[in-house]
């Protein structure tokens, strides 16, 4: 959501703007879950074609859907809501074309999203998602075919098939949680010497980070009840990272900002998590971010 991806880019960006999300070089789309998503504009197509179904019902239903969507609006855009009423279908319909890559959208986190049809990206689904694969394996590897299923929301021999697909430019490796992949020109920074990280972070719901799913998760954090807190079944709190080491979660309510820490945190470390708190760029706070330490886990 808007919100949580002007913090993941504050996470990596220096001076972060509370419009940074709304730059030009970033579109939302409908992504994995139905969930919207902010990417980069440039990347449209992996996340879209990506994850369009292979021939056969589900993508005849994603293709008719955008036909109808985009000769319905005729290059104008508006509240999925007025599309949805006009059409006759309920406005989550419009999310099942989403994977054709023809649909945008604008959501500022309360109304129902803006939507409009653009033209469909020029590559083939099947190189769309391979690509996809890349950037998972380079982002949250090692994983498997079925963990990168699972991560995009598409059926597991969709997921084999990217692998395949990707195969010459794979390194095998052992995990704690069993054998995995990585791309192999990213094994020298597996091997090297780990960078120097922040002294503190406050990732939000659902940042990239920790955005994985089924078993790939205990590579993150080995310990299952942390895992628990981490990963709820309903909306994820935001974690907490120390020198790069996932040490607990947050959440906010307005200016009310509450950390739940898994171990103790020194005097130190305190000054630098509440630091970063007092550095978000969220537009409309009516006082400055107030810090809440609940007692470690």
């Amino acid at each position: 959501m808007p919100r949580a991806a002007l913090l993941s880019i504050h996470a990596r960006v220096a001076d972060a703007q509370p419009t940074a999300w709304e730059d030009p070089a970033f579109v939302q789309v409908w992504g994995p879950r139905f969930s919207a998503y902010v990417v980069p504009a440039e990347d449209v197509a992996l996340f879209t074609l990506g994850r369009l179904p292979d021939p056969g019902r589900a993508r005849t239903v994603a293709e008719e859907t955008a036909d109808r969507l985009d000769a319905f609006l005729a290059g104008r855009s508006m509240s999925a809501n007025e599309a949805g009423h006009a059409l006759g279908v309920h406005p989550n319909t419009f999310r099942y074309a989403a994977p054709t890559g023809r649909v945008l959208i604008r959501w500022d986190g309360a109304n129902r999203p803006r939507i409009w049809t653009v033209p469909a990206p020029k590559i083939d689904p099947l190189d769309a998602r391979a690509e996809l694969a890349r950037r998972y394996l380079h982002v949250l590897g090692p994983g498997t075919p079925e963990t990168f299923a699972e991560w995009a929301g598409i059926k597991p021999p969709r997921g084999r098939a990217a692998f395949e697909a990707i195969g010459s430019s794979l390194t095998a490796v052992a995990t704690p949680i069993g054998e995995g992949w990585i791309l192999a020109e990213d094994e020298a920074s597996f091997r090297g010497p780990s960078r120097p990280s922040a002294p503190a972070r406050l990732l939000p719901s659902g940042d990239a980070y920790y955005l994985l799913q089924g078993s790939a998760r205990e590579l993150l954090v080995p310990q299952a009840d942390r895992r628990s807190a981490l990963w709820t079944s309903r909306v994820w709190p935001g974690a907490v990272l120390i020198d790069g080491e996932v040490v607990g979660v947050w959440r906010r309510a307005n200016a009310d900002l509450t950390i739940q820490p898994w171990r103790r945190v020194s005097a130190a470390e305190r000054v630098a998590v509440e630091a970063e708190a007092a550095a978000f760029p969220l537009p409309g706070l009516e006082s400055s971010i107030q810090v809440r330490w609940e007692q470690s886990a």
